[in-house]
């Protein structure tokens, strides 16, 4: 089977790193499986057969009777679109709490990611993705309110406090920007497709 994912990499014009992200495996799992190192379970042959765009027989029928017929079936538990798609609205509602929780509100969303073990690849790196969105939201904040501090610094020194800003207006306009963040990528969470990987 090994030297079969090699050919067909190969007829592809696929590097080991490209079959890997096509395929949502890791590059040592493609090395592993090629160098014959471990025996890939059904769920990885099926995305390694649609990212060589051939069937999941003709890899599987090259395993053994040792092989993937005497396997259990070890699908990871995101294979389910809908709970993949739950978890991911589930984790992005979970962002609000900045409403309560300010600048570590990021910690819960990503206890929630920890706790979701079993995800499809795209799934945490969708939700990686959205925790280093509040993260930077964090880090644009504070770097408002410094910028307010010294902008009032300057003018109080200057100008006699004159054009002083509140610093409840970058506060309060980055915690409206942050609810319609979390919003729209509640709603692209809402409109992706994931492929089902069926048995």
């Amino acid at each position: 089977m090994s030297k079969k994912i090699v050919l067909a990499r190969k007829k592809q014009g696929l590097t080991q790193e490209e079959l890997a992200s096509l395929a949502h495996v890791t590059v040592r799992t493609i090395q592993r499986i090629e160098s014959g190192e471990s025996v890939p379970r059904a769920f990885t042959i099926k995305a390694l057969a649609r990212a060589l765009e051939t069937n999941f027989e003709e890899l599987a029928n090259e395993m053994g009777p040792e092989g993937l017929g005497n396997q259990p079936d070890l699908s990871p538990i995101g294979n389910d679109p809908g709970n993949e798609k739950h978890f991911l609205q589930t984790l992005c509602l979970s962002c609000f709490s900045y409403l309560v929780i300010p600048f570590v509100h990021f910690l819960i969303p990503v206890y929630l990611l920890r706790k979701q073990a079993h995800s499809h690849p795209e799934t945490v790196a969708m939700a990686r993705a959205i925790i280093r969105q509040q993260i930077y939201w964090i880090i644009v904040l504070h770097a408002l309110m410094l910028l307010t501090l010294g902008y009032n610094l300057i003018m109080a020194a200057y100008f006699n406090k004159a054009y002083l800003i509140s610093y409840l207006v970058p506060f309060f306009a980055m915690y409206l920007a942050n609810a319609f963040m979390i919003i729209a990528t509640f709603r692209r969470v809402d409109q992706l497709k994931w492929v089902t990987v069926s048995n």
